[in-house]
């Protein structure tokens, strides 16, 4: 698997980022690309600790419960639910939003000393090689269903 810590799968991310454009149509669900641009972000704040995710016994429980399938599984499934805190409903300047997501994303090159979070509010106990697994099957999952 690609890793978010490698230069070269980092910058292949980036250039995907890059190709999305105000034509990028979702292939499945409900967001527009800039609100998607602005949702990934938001899920790299939380590995930073810049972005708070609050979650309750039950969730963080089937967070747990999940955490192996979702992570040494196949992909993310479509339309899967989202914290409130990750849904983006007002639209954005597209070309901002990209920026945001390449500088946020781009960070993940320095290696795994950016992390600041290691008790994730949803999947539990993380190790840098569960973030990149989680951070790399998501952008990949979104870029995706904008056809990037």
């Amino acid at each position: 698997m690609s890793s978010i810590y490698n230069k070269a799968d980092n910058d292949a991310i980036l250039n995907r980022i890059n190709a999305l454009t105000p034509e990028s149509k979702a292939l499945w669900g409900k967001m527009a690309v800039d609100q998607m641009c602005k949702h990934c972000t938001s899920t790299i704040l939380v590995a930073f600790d810049k972005q708070e995710v609050k979650s309750n016994f039950l969730m963080r429980f089937l967070g747990k419960l999940l955490k192996d399938k979702v992570f040494n599984g196949g992909d993310l499934k479509k339309n899967s639910p989202t914290a409130k805190e990750f849904v983006f409903k007002d639209h954005y300047n597209l070309e901002s939003a990209k920026q945001e997501l390449i500088d946020n994303f781009s960070q993940f090159a320095q290696g795994h000393q950016v992390i600041k979070v290691m008790d994730h509010p949803f999947w539990g106990k993380m190790t840098y090689e569960d973030w990149d697994k989680l951070m790399w099957k998501h952008i990949n999952h979104h870029l995706t269903q904008f056809g990037v």
